[in-house]
């Protein structure tokens, strides 16, 4: 373990991890060291406190919470399960005839008899979802976004990665464990990226890696623009569709779908664990780049795979949404009424036109603090969102609807938070002017 020397900051009083170092024959206080780093996370107000839910079966969006003074019923407003397919009864019933079939996990890493069945099929099955030739599944989608970015940069000469400002740290990891040259262009600013594209050589190989649907503020990318940039001048296109796919498209394909430029990108990543209510990450692409990530990635090589129950239930929420529109379209509805609500309330939402409603708070301290009140006195949970997950001052509640909040749930949703706002004195918008 190597621990740095005390800090030379003139003035500094901070006491650093590593700074408090062993006198010789004295046995450093490694506990110590790991004590003062999360002391300064709580000093930073950035220290995060896990809720223990307990998800209810068929009652989706309640679960109970194990509270410091019991168990209680509350109602989630920040899950990931989008659409609910977690509790699918398509989805669990896979799950449980596959673990009777075959048992629970996998076996083995995928060179070492992990290569199940299952997981083959679920790998076509995502292959068909976004018309590509080939899918590599990965354990999570941070996985396949830190492995594959990374393999896919180190096995292209001399690449030239181009990344979005607000990409994900999963991807960011990626682009930094590549080791290749990275320019990072303003959000979503196609005229910047051109410039950057414009300066490199024409044919040096160039990445550029953006997400669809960015989580945090809800807004879309104009992937077809992209596309038509990376085409014009010879770059690769990699894709984070984990907030978008089972969500839009006509079979869930994510925003690519919907906005007919699927067949553009070259790299489509995505996760089971959102929308299809399940668990492990995925690029599609290429026969031969699929090939090549499977053969280099660490992160896949050296791991064990899904276990067989796992993928199935993913198979079975995928074949689902390709010809299902019903959960969709429910949910579009849901969020639609949840921002006019809000808006009409004067609770400050950031706009867009996804299924991400952000609620603006600004100050990590009051951030928790409604978190707590909001889950102790009105059994809602939502988890504040602080830094480095969003940038000092934009700290927020990130409201998630689902097709299973009814009125009821967005009624009793807007009576808590001006509650909140009131009692913490947060700012409201304009409410006659949001009303109207």
């Amino acid at each position: 373990m190597t621990l740095r020397g005390p800090c030379n900051t003139a003035g500094c009083e901070r006491k650093c991890p590593g700074e408090a170092m062993a006198q010789p024959g004295e046995a450093m206080d490694y506990d110590g060291a790991f004590a003062s780093a999360v002391a300064r996370l709580r000093e930073e107000r950035r220290y995060r406190v896990f809720a223990d839910l307990e998800r209810i079966a068929g009652r989706f969006p309640y679960a109970r919470w194990h509270s410091p003074q019991g168990p209680r019923e509350v109602t989630i407003w920040c899950s990931n399960d989008y659409l609910g397919m977690g509790q699918h009864p398509k989805v669990i019933g896979a799950m449980i005839d596959t673990a009777v079939r075959m048992g629970t996990g996998a076996g083995g890493t995928r060179n070492i008899s992990g290569t199940h069945h299952p997981l083959i099929e679920l790998e076509r099955e995502l292959a068909d979802l976004h018309a590509k030739p080939a899918a590599l599944i990965f354990t999570s989608g941070y996985v396949s976004n830190q492995s594959g970015i990374s393999t896919l940069a180190k096995l292209l000469p001399d690449c030239l990665i181009l990344s979005d400002a607000m990409n994900h740290n999963s991807m960011i990891e990626g682009v930094r464990q590549s080791g290749a040259e990275r320019r990072i262009w303003r959000h979503n600013d196609l005229a910047d990226l051109e410039a950057q594209l414009r300066v490199a050589a024409p044919r040096r190989p160039k990445l550029i890696v953006f997400e669809s649907l960015y989580s945090m503020d809800g807004d879309v990318a104009p992937v077809g623009p992209i596309c038509d940039l990376a085409r014009r001048y010879g770059a690769m296109t990699y894709l984070d569709e984990v907030h978008a796919v089972g969500m839009y498209g006509p079979r869930g394909g994510g925003i690519a779908e919907r906005d007919g430029a699927m067949d553009h990108v070259d790299v489509i990543e995505g996760t089971l664990a959102k929308a299809y209510g399940g668990l492990g990450g995925y690029i599609a692409g290429s026969a031969a780049m699929i090939d090549a990530v499977r053969s280099y990635a660490p992160g896949f090589i050296f791991t064990s795979a899904l276990p067989p129950p796992v993928c199935a239930a993913a198979t079975a929420a995928i074949r689902h949404l390709k010809t299902s529109h019903d959960e969709r379209a429910r949910h579009q509805n849901r969020a639609a009424r949840v921002k006019a609500a809000l808006a009409a309330a004067g609770l400050p939402t950031i706009a867009n036109d996804t299924h991400i409603v952000p609620l603006l708070i600004g100050d990590p301290e009051k951030c928790k603090a409604a978190s707590d009140v909001l889950l102790a006195e009105h059994g809602i949970y939502i988890q504040p969102i602080n830094y480095p997950t969003v940038p000092k001052g934009t700290e927020r509640l990130r409201i998630t609807p689902t097709p299973f909040h009814d009125d009821a749930h967005i009624e009793q949703l807007v009576v808590a938070l001006t509650d909140v706002w009131d009692r913490f004195a947060l700012p409201f918008n304009d409410r006659a002017v949001a009303a109207e």
